[in-house]
C-alpha cells in the first residue's frame, strides 16, 4: 500500500485542478514503538490475556498502570490509536481480580462508544478469565435486566444522562457504589463548556453518594490534546491529578495536506464541489477512503454525485461507494460497518458519526470537508486512516470561512503539537449550575453545608437560602432536603443552563431540548433544524408553553439567524493597562433581539424571513477595551472609517476565539462603539451569551494578547480588498456588516499589539 499511497500522492500534486489548492503538505514521518517494563509483574491471567493478543506494553501504558497502582487519577492526552483503553483496562482488572467485591464505572458520551467498549471488555473477561460480569446500562437497558446488572456487575458502562437519573436511586446502587474502585470518563474533552460544566457537579454528586457509602474511588479521564489538561480535569473532577501525554506507540508515515480552494480569495469553488472531486480522485486511486462532512444531506450528496461520474466511465467502484449517518437502522448500519472493515466498500461519506469509537478498520485516505471546529475533531477524524505502521493520507479542505482560512495560512498552529492552544473550559461559579445541581443533590441525601461545601464551590448556603425562598428546598435537622413537587432530575438538564428548556416536537415525537437562547436562533418559525443527520422546519415556537413545532422535511438550504445586540456594564472585576488601552473584565447586561434570519445553500444567500421575538435579556461575564483618542484620530486622519475599524476588529475577534476557548461561535457576543455611556470612550465589548456566563470571557481576557496577535494574522493575510467572509465579515451582523473598514481594522489592531509591550495589570 505505500506506493499506491506515494503514486496517489505524486498524481494529486502533478495535477493542475488540484495542485493551485494545495496550501501545506506536513509530512509525518513513521515512529517506532518505545516499550515499557512495570516494577511489579502483572497477574498471570492478565499476561495470560496480552500473550493471547500479542501485546507488549508501551511505555506510556505502563506509566499509566503504575499511577494509578500507586493510587494516582490520571489523565491520559495521548492521540488515537495509541493504546490507552488497555493503559485503564489493564490496572481496573488488576483492582478487580484483588478485590472480588471491587466494581468499576464506564462513562462514555455516547451509546455507540459504550456498545464498542463493551465488546473490549468482554474480550478481556474471557481470555483472562478475570470474571466481571460487564453489561450496559443506559436508557435502553431492558427493565428487567436491570436489577441483575445493579447487583451482579462489576464493571459498568453508561453514559452521564443515565448517572444523572441514576443517583436518586443510589439506594439501590448500594453494593455497587460501596465497592467503587475506578470511575472511567472516556473522551472526555467533550464535557466542556455548559455540558461539561453539568457534568463537573454530576461527577462531585457522584463522589459525594460514594463518600456516604465509604469508597473512594480513582478517576481515569482519557481525553485528546488540549493547552490545559491539570487545570481541565482538576475542575471536573475536583481533585488531584497527573498528566500522561508522551506516546510512545509506533505510527505509520502520514500525509497531512491542507487544501484551500479559496486560495484566491472570493474567486474559490465550492467546497463541496471540491471535496467531491477529492473524494473520487482517491478512490480511484486505489485508496480506501473516508469522506467527513458537515451533514447528512452533504453526506448523501457527495456520494451520489461520486457515484454518477463513476457511472459515465462504467466502473465497477460504483457498488463500491456508500453513505453512513444516524438515522439508518441499526442493522443497516452494522452491514456497512463491516463491508468497510472488510474492504467492500471502497469509499464511504459519512457526519462525524463514524468520527470515533467504532471498529471500522484501517483506512487509506481521510478527506475531512470543513475545519469540524475544534483541532481535537480534526485529529480523531484524521486518525481514522493510517491505524498502526500503515501509510496513510489525510486532507482538510477549507471553507470561506475565519477558522478554516486562519489554519489554511498557519499550518504551524496545526500542527506544532509541543504548544497546544485549545482550551477546554469548564466554569464552577455559574449560580444557575450550582442551583439545579443542589437541588439534585438535596434530593439525593440531605445537604450539610458543613460537609458538602467541598462539593459546591465552598458557599452553597445562600444559593440554599434562595430555593428554600422558592419552596424548592427545606432546612431540616438532617440537613437541606428538597421539598419542590416535580423530580429535579428531570427538570435540570446537563447540556442546558437556562431553566426554561424548549421542547422540540415533531408529530407529538420529542427531538430534543433547547435552552431560551437557543431557541431564538435555531428554534424561530420558517428555522432549519438539523437532528440527528435528518432537517426539520419549524412550523410555531409556543413562547406560553416552551414548544418548538417542527415538521421534517429534506431540503438543502439552511438558516442563519441575524442579531443585534447592546451592552451594559454591571460591575468590573478585573483590568489591564496596555499603553494607553485600557482591557476589563467584568459582569455586564446584554440584550439580544433576533431580527431576521438568511435562507443559505451552501455559501450563497437565497432568500430572508422575518424574526417577531421579543428581546432576550441576560446577566452574563464580558471583557472589553476601550480606544485612545490618538488612535481614533490616527485612523481618520489617514482617511479610513474609524466606526467601520472598530466593527471589523470587533467581528474578526469574535470569529477566532471559539478556537482558542472550544466553544460555539453563537455563545459569544460583541458590540461596538465610538462611545459607550459607561466608558465614555470608544469600546469593543466581547461578551457570553449564556445566561451567568461559564468561565469563556475569564479565558478570553487571559490570553487576549495572544488572540489579538492572531486576529492580526488573519486579517493581514486574507487576499481582500476591503473585508471578506474569510476575516471581517460576520454572517450574522444585525448592520449587515456596515459600515466595515479592513485597512482601519489592520491599523487598530497593529496599535493594540505594538501596546503590549507596555502593559501591566491595575
Amino acid at each position: 500500500m505505500p506506493e499506491v499511497v506515494g503514486s496517489a500522492l505524486k498524481l494529486l500534486k502533478e495535477d493542475p485542478r488540484f495542485n493551485p489548492c494545495i496550501s501545506h503538505i506536513e509530512t509525518i514521518p513513521r515512529r517506532e514503538p518505545v516499550f515499557g517494563k512495570l516494577a511489579k509483574e502483572l497477574p498471570p491471567n492478565i499476561k495470560k490475556y496480552l500473550a493471547q493478543k500479542k501485546i507488549v506494553l508501551y511505555e506510556h501504558q505502563c506509566e499509566a498502570i503504575e499511577l494509578l497502582r500507586g493510587g494516582k487519577n490520571i489523565i491520559i492526552t495521548t492521540p488515537t490509536a495509541s493504546g490507552k483503553t488497555l493503559a485503564f483496562n489493564i490496572p481496573v482488572f488488576e483492582a478487580l481480580e484483588n478485590d472480588k467485591q471491587g466494581t468499576a464505572l464506564y462513562l462514555y458520551p455516547t451509546k455507540a462508544l459504550s456498545n464498542d467498549q463493551l465488546k473490549v471488555v468482554r474480550e478481556f473477561e474471557r481470555l483472562s478469565g478475570i470474571e466481571v460480569d460487564s453489561d450496559i446500562y443506559d436508557g435502553d437497558t431492558p427493565q428487567g435486566k436491570r436489577p441483575k446488572i445493579r447487583e451482579n456487575s462489576r464493571i459498568i458502562m453508561s453514559n452521564p444522562f443515565e448517572l444523572h437519573l441514576i443517583l436518586p436511586w443510589h439506594t439501590k446502587w448500594k453494593k455497587f457504589l460501596s465497592n467503587l474502585k475506578y470511575v472511567i470518563i472516556d473522551e472526555a474533552h467533550r464535557y466542556r463548556g455548559v455540558f461539561g460544566s453539568n457534568f463537573a457537579f454530576l461527577v462531585r454528586r457522584l463522589r459525594r453518594l460514594c463518600s456516604h457509602y465509604k469508597s473512594f474511588p480513582q478517576f481515569v479521564l482519557s481525553s485528546a490534546t488540549l493547552a490545559n489538561p491539570i487545570e481541565f480535569s482538576q475542575k471536573l473532577i475536583g481533585e488531584k491529578f497527573s498528566l500522561i501525554s508522551e506516546d510512545k506507540s509506533p505510527k505509520g508515515k502520514k500525509c497531512f495536506i491542507l487544501f484551500n480552494p479559496f486560495y484566491k480569495g472570493e474567486q474559490g469553488s465550492s467546497t463541496h464541489e471540491e471535496t467531491k472531486n477529492l473524494f473520487l480522485f482517491f478512490v480511484k486511486s486505489g485508496l480506501q477512503t473516508i469522506c467527513f462532512t458537515i451533514s447528512r444531506r452533504m453526506a448523501e450528496l457527495i456520494a451520489s454525485w461520486t457515484k454518477r461520474e463513476l457511472e459515465k466511465s462504467n466502473s465497477i467502484l460504483v457498488d463500491k461507494i456508500a453513505s453512513y449517518r444516524a438515522g439508518y437502522l441499526p442493522e443497516e448500519r452494522r452491514d456497512i460497518e463491516n463491508a468497510l472493515k472488510n474492504g467492500v466498500i471502497r469509499g464511504i461519506t459519512s457526519t462525524n458519526a463514524l468520527e470515533l469509537g467504532i471498529d471500522i478498520g484501517s483506512l487509506d485516505c481521510v478527506i475531512i470537508s470543513g475545519f469540524p471546529g475544534t483541532l481535537i475533531s480534526t485529529w480523531q477524524q484524521a486518525g481514522r486512516s493510517g491505524r498502526g505502521v500503515s501509510e496513510s493520507v489525510a486532507v482538510l479542505v477549507a471553507f470561506q470561512n475565519p477558522l478554516d482560512q486562519y489554519l489554511m495560512k498557519h499550518p504551524e498552529m496545526f500542527f506544532d503539537k509541543d504548544k497546544p492552544i485549545e482550551h477546554a473550559i469548564i466554569d464552577l461559579e455559574n449560580p444557575y449550575i450550582i442551583s439545579g445541581h443542589l437541588l439534585c443533590a438535596s434530593a439525593e441525601q440531605p445537604v450539610l453545608t458543613s460537609e458538602d461545601r467541598i462539593y459546591f464551590n465552598d458557599d452553597p448556603e445562600n444559593i440554599l437560602r434562595d430555593l428554600a425562598g422558592e419552596g424548592l428546598v427545606q432546612n431540616t435537622a438532617r440537613g437541606w432536603v428538597y421539598s419542590g413537587r416535580g423530580r429535579p432530575h428531570e427538570a435540570v438538564s446537563l447540556e442546558n443552563i437556562s431553566a426554561s428548556v424548549f421542547n422540540v416536537v415533531c408529530e407529538g415525537e420529542l427531538l430534543e431540548t433547547m435552552d431560551r437562547g437557543q431557541t431564538f436562533r435555531e428554534g424561530h418559525k420558517g428555522a432549519v433544524i438539523l437532528h440527528q443527520g435528518e432537517t426539520y422546519i419549524v412550523q410555531d415556537l409556543d413562547l406560553k408553553n416552551n414548544l418548538v413545532k417542527a415538521k421534517k422535511e429534506d431540503v438543502d438550504y439552511f438558516t442563519q439567524p441575524v442579531m443585534v445586540s447592546n451592552v451594559r456594564v454591571i460591575e468590573e472585576f478585573d483590568r489591564r493597562k496596555i499603553g494607553d488601552f485600557t482591557l476589563y473584565l467584568g459582569e455586564v447586561d446584554a440584550t439580544e433581539q433576533y431580527i431576521k434570519y438568511k435562507i443559505k445553500k451552501f455559501d450563497r444567500i437565497i432568500g430572508m424571513g422575518d424574526i417577531d421575538l421579543p428581546p432576550l435579556k441576560l446577566k452574563t461575564t464580558g471583557f472589553w477595551w476601550t480606544i485612545p483618542a490618538r488612535v481614533e484620530n490616527k485612523i481618520e486622519q489617514m482617511g479610513l472609517d474609524f466606526v467601520g475599524s472598530i466593527h471589523g476588529v470587533e467581528h474578526a475577534l469574535i470569529n477566532l476565539l471559539p478556537f482558542r476557548v472550544m466553544c460555539d461561535a453563537w455563545d459569544l457576543g460583541g458590540v461596538s462603539t465610538d462611545q459607550h455611556p459607561d466608558t465614555g470612550k470608544a469600546t469593543i465589548f466581547v461578551y457570553e451569551s449564556i445566561e451567568g456566563g461559564i468561565g469563556l470571557c475569564e479565558k478570553g481576557f487571559e490570553i487576549f494578547g495572544e488572540t489579538v496577535k492572531m486576529t492580526l494574522d488573519l486579517v493581514q493575510s486574507c487576499s481582500c480588498q476591503d473585508g471578506c467572509p474569510a476575516c471581517i465579515i460576520s454572517p450574522r451582523c444585525g448592520n449587515e456588516n456596515r459600515p466595515l473598514d479592513k485597512k482601519g481594522t489592520v491599523i487598530l489592531l497593529q496599535e493594540l499589539l505594538k501596546s503590549f509591550t507596555h502593559a501591566t495589570r491595575l
